[in-house]
Protein backbone atom coordinates (compact mmCIF):
# COMPACT_ATOMS: atom_id res chain seq x y z
CA UNK A 1 0.00 0.00 0.00
CA UNK A 2 2.33 2.35 0.99
CA UNK A 3 4.82 1.81 -2.18
CA UNK A 4 1.63 2.19 -4.14
CA UNK A 5 0.66 5.64 -2.69
CA UNK A 6 4.27 6.50 -3.09
CA UNK A 7 4.26 5.81 -6.80
CA UNK A 8 1.61 7.78 -7.42
CA UNK A 9 2.85 10.74 -5.63
CA UNK A 10 5.84 10.38 -8.03
CA UNK A 11 3.55 10.17 -11.23
CA UNK A 12 1.73 13.43 -9.93
CA UNK A 13 5.05 15.20 -9.05
CA UNK A 14 6.46 14.51 -12.87
CA UNK A 15 2.74 15.87 -14.31
CA UNK A 16 2.13 18.90 -12.06
CA UNK A 17 5.39 20.73 -10.76
CA UNK A 18 4.50 21.11 -7.26
CA UNK A 19 2.39 18.86 -6.66
CA UNK A 20 5.13 16.31 -5.02
CA UNK A 21 5.47 18.54 -2.31
CA UNK A 22 1.65 18.75 -1.90
CA UNK A 23 1.54 14.69 -2.10
CA UNK A 24 3.93 14.53 0.69
CA UNK A 25 1.80 17.12 2.90
CA UNK A 26 4.54 19.14 2.75
CA UNK A 27 3.57 23.32 2.96
CA UNK A 28 2.12 24.41 -0.48
CA UNK A 29 2.23 28.09 0.30
CA UNK A 30 6.10 29.18 0.14
CA UNK A 31 6.59 32.41 0.19
CA UNK A 32 7.30 34.43 -3.40
CA UNK A 33 9.04 37.25 -4.47
CA UNK A 34 9.79 38.86 -7.54
CA UNK A 35 13.41 41.03 -7.44
CA UNK A 36 12.22 43.17 -10.88
CA UNK A 37 12.45 45.57 -11.89
CA UNK A 38 9.20 44.34 -13.33
CA UNK A 39 7.54 47.37 -16.02
CA UNK A 40 4.06 48.56 -15.48
CA UNK A 41 1.30 50.86 -16.99
CA UNK A 42 -0.83 52.65 -14.50
CA UNK A 43 -4.05 51.97 -14.50
CA UNK A 44 -5.46 54.09 -11.82
CA UNK A 45 -5.06 55.22 -8.63
CA UNK A 46 -6.99 53.31 -5.76
CA UNK A 47 -6.35 55.25 -2.43
CA UNK A 48 -3.21 57.31 -1.13
CA UNK A 49 -1.38 53.90 -0.99
CA UNK A 50 -2.64 51.29 -3.61
CA UNK A 51 -2.35 51.42 -7.30
CA UNK A 52 -3.91 49.07 -9.91
CA UNK A 53 -1.35 48.58 -12.85
CA UNK A 54 -0.94 45.97 -15.79
CA UNK A 55 2.28 44.69 -14.95
CA UNK A 56 4.29 43.32 -18.12
CA UNK A 57 6.66 40.23 -16.34
CA UNK A 58 7.35 38.33 -19.56
CA UNK A 59 7.44 39.93 -23.39
CA UNK A 60 3.98 39.93 -24.50
CA UNK A 61 1.90 39.12 -21.62
CA UNK A 62 0.50 41.66 -19.28
CA UNK A 63 -1.27 41.10 -15.69
CA UNK A 64 -3.47 43.67 -14.30
CA UNK A 65 -2.93 43.87 -10.29
CA UNK A 66 -3.39 45.96 -7.30
CA UNK A 67 -0.31 47.19 -5.58
CA UNK A 68 -0.06 48.18 -2.56
CA UNK A 69 3.23 50.99 -1.79
CA UNK A 70 5.69 48.85 0.34
CA UNK A 71 6.51 51.04 3.78
CA UNK A 72 3.69 53.26 4.17
CA UNK A 73 0.22 53.40 5.34
CA UNK A 74 -2.17 56.53 4.52
CA UNK A 75 -5.64 57.31 5.87
CA UNK A 76 -8.38 54.95 5.00
CA UNK A 77 -11.12 56.61 2.64
CA UNK A 78 -14.22 55.08 4.29
CA UNK A 79 -13.24 56.06 8.04
CA UNK A 80 -15.64 56.81 10.05
CA UNK A 81 -14.24 60.30 10.72
CA UNK A 82 -14.54 62.95 9.02
CA UNK A 83 -10.88 64.73 9.12
CA UNK A 84 -9.29 61.69 8.59
CA UNK A 85 -11.10 61.12 5.19
CA UNK A 86 -10.44 64.77 4.22
CA UNK A 87 -6.70 63.85 4.72
CA UNK A 88 -6.98 59.97 2.83
CA UNK A 89 -8.70 62.34 -0.19
CA UNK A 90 -5.35 64.23 0.65
CA UNK A 91 -3.02 60.95 -0.07
CA UNK A 92 -4.88 59.75 -2.84
CA UNK A 93 -5.05 63.41 -4.83
CA UNK A 94 -0.93 63.86 -3.79
CA UNK A 95 -0.47 60.11 -5.52
CA UNK A 96 -2.61 60.78 -8.56
CA UNK A 97 -0.46 64.32 -8.97
CA UNK A 98 2.60 62.47 -8.72
CA UNK A 99 1.86 59.63 -11.38
CA UNK A 100 0.40 62.15 -13.34
CA UNK A 101 2.31 62.62 -16.51
CA UNK A 102 4.01 58.82 -15.98
CA UNK A 103 2.62 56.01 -18.65
CA UNK A 104 4.41 53.20 -16.48
CA UNK A 105 6.23 52.96 -13.64
CA UNK A 106 8.95 50.02 -12.21
CA UNK A 107 8.37 47.33 -9.31
CA UNK A 108 10.77 45.79 -7.39
CA UNK A 109 10.96 43.43 -4.19
CA UNK A 110 7.02 42.42 -5.24
CA UNK A 111 5.66 39.41 -2.73
CA UNK A 112 2.60 38.46 -1.69
CA UNK A 113 -0.09 40.61 0.51
CA UNK A 114 -1.55 38.80 3.25
CA UNK A 115 -5.04 39.12 1.55
CA UNK A 116 -2.93 37.93 -1.76
CA UNK A 117 -5.76 40.11 -3.42
CA UNK A 118 -2.68 42.24 -4.05
CA UNK A 119 1.15 42.38 -4.14
CA UNK A 120 3.02 45.01 -1.92
CA UNK A 121 6.43 46.21 -3.89
CA UNK A 122 8.25 49.27 -4.18
CA UNK A 123 7.28 51.59 -6.71
CA UNK A 124 9.74 54.52 -8.73
CA UNK A 125 8.58 56.69 -11.49
CA UNK A 126 10.68 57.25 -14.53
CA UNK A 127 11.84 60.07 -13.08
CA UNK A 128 13.29 58.34 -10.02
CA UNK A 129 10.74 59.61 -7.98
CA UNK A 130 9.12 56.80 -5.40
CA UNK A 131 5.69 58.14 -4.26
CA UNK A 132 5.76 56.02 -0.71
CA UNK A 133 8.58 58.24 0.33
CA UNK A 134 7.06 61.34 -0.80
CA UNK A 135 4.24 60.44 0.67
CA UNK A 136 5.65 60.37 3.99
CA UNK A 137 8.01 63.57 3.52
CA UNK A 138 4.41 65.48 2.81
CA UNK A 139 2.90 64.34 6.18
CA UNK A 140 -0.08 62.03 4.24
CA UNK A 141 1.10 58.64 4.82
CA UNK A 142 3.20 57.05 8.18
CA UNK A 143 5.74 54.09 8.04
CA UNK A 144 4.09 51.03 8.06
CA UNK A 145 6.02 47.38 8.07
CA UNK A 146 3.41 45.45 8.87
CA UNK A 147 1.61 44.16 12.24
CA UNK A 148 -0.97 46.02 13.72
CA UNK A 149 -2.55 49.49 12.63
CA UNK A 150 -4.05 52.41 14.86
CA UNK A 151 -6.74 51.61 16.73
CA UNK A 152 -8.40 54.87 17.20
CA UNK A 153 -9.77 55.80 13.97
CA UNK A 154 -9.99 59.65 13.82
CA UNK A 155 -5.88 59.82 14.68
CA UNK A 156 -3.26 59.76 11.93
Amino acid sequence: MRNRQTLKAGILACLVPGAGAAANGAEQHQPVAVTGPVVADIVRVIDGDTILVSARPWPQQTVEVYVRLRGIDTPELRSSCPDIRVLAQAAKARLIELASGHNELSLTDIEGDKFFGRVIADVRFPDGVNPAQDLVAAGLASSYHGGKRRQDDCRF
